[in-house]
């Protein structure tokens, strides 16, 4: 049988035409733009979505997704997801070509929170920075289809390579029982799942299905937007987050809240990552549970 299509909705690909004519997608990102309140607007990025069961990998690109923080690097500076601009040392930054390169700064499985500290500290003299790999995914505003930008990227930043910038490898991957495989392998080595890029996709941003995420759990980002007053137990304290997810969506977190989070909640303007089980009759996030908080520009 015939893979089944990419997990791109139809009115999707209705408006596939509409998009290539505008050239970025821009009617996904505007509608986040607002949340983030940040000295500089957020650069415009290809966001994931979570793979459907009923999608083939045959049409995609795999690869590790590395969690780390998201780093922009167009040629000249080094940013945050968010806009802001990451304190990279000098020699750190001298290693990056001219072109304008998208990536993960990761220090390794199971990691993000000391990535997350040293990207906090802002401080370039912090000898973490030379254990720090940039691994990068794509080229963006780059010509041709996915799989072509991935082979000119893996010149320029050898995946083995010896400096900090290294290309993601891009594996094929055939049917749905191998890509359980190769999802096992790496949640069992200590990562955190698997990224889809369809390979024959040209460079977009926004949240197009262009780009799945294949995790053992779903997850997301959201930012805090407001501070529900507890009852009960929580009196005094703060009962709930409220939240808006990068679709706009509006709901309350109270999972996974520390007592000490209660205490003194994250501002808002916040960036933290959620996890669910399924969604509610509205389309909601069922059963949501705060995973962590990220820092506000990432």
């Amino acid at each position: 049988m015939p893979p089944k299509s990419p997990s791109v909705s139809p009115s999707w690909l209705l408006g596939l035409p509409a998009l290539l004519s505008t050239g970025l997608g821009g009617q996904v990102l505007a509608a986040t733009a607002p949340i983030q309140a940040v000295a500089e607007s957020a650069p415009t990025l290809l966001l994931a979505r979570e793979l459907g069961p009923d999608v083939s990998p045959a049409p995609y690109l795999v690869s590790e997704k590395f969690d780390g923080v998201r780093g922009l690097w167009d040629g000249r500076r080094l940013r945050f997801r968010g806009g802001g601009e990451i304190q990279a040392p000098a020699w750190f930054l001298a290693q990056l070509p001219t072109q304008p390169l998208d990536g993960e700064l990761w220090l390794g499985r199971g990691r993000f929170d000391e990535v997350s500290a040293l990207l906090r500290r802002g401080d370039p003299a912090d000898p973490g920075w030379r254990a720090l790999q940039y691994r990068v995914f794509e080229l963006p505003g780059g010509e041709g289809n996915f799989e072509q930008r991935t082979a000119r990227l893996a010149v320029l930043a050898p995946p083995d390579g010896a400096g900090p910038v290294r290309a993601v490898a891009q594996f094929r991957v055939a049917d749905r029982v191998t890509l359980q495989q190769r999802l096992q392998e790496v949640v069992a080595g200590g990562g955190e799942g698997l990224a889809l890029h369809l390979a024959d996709a040209p460079y977009l941003t926004g949240r197009n299905g262009l780009l799945l995420k294949f995790k053992p759990v779903q997850d997301a980002d959201a930012v805090v937007i407001g501070h529900v007053p507890g009852k009960g137990k929580y009196a005094g304290q703060i009962g709930a987050l409220r939240v808006r997810n990068d679709d706009g969506q509006v709901f309350l977190l109270g999972s996974g809240l520390s007592d000490a989070q209660r205490r003194s909640p994250p501002p808002l303007g916040s960036r933290l990552s959620y996890s669910w089980r399924g969604q509610t009759d509205t389309g909601l996030p069922r059963f949501a549970t705060l995973l962590r908080l990220r820092d506000a520009g990432t």
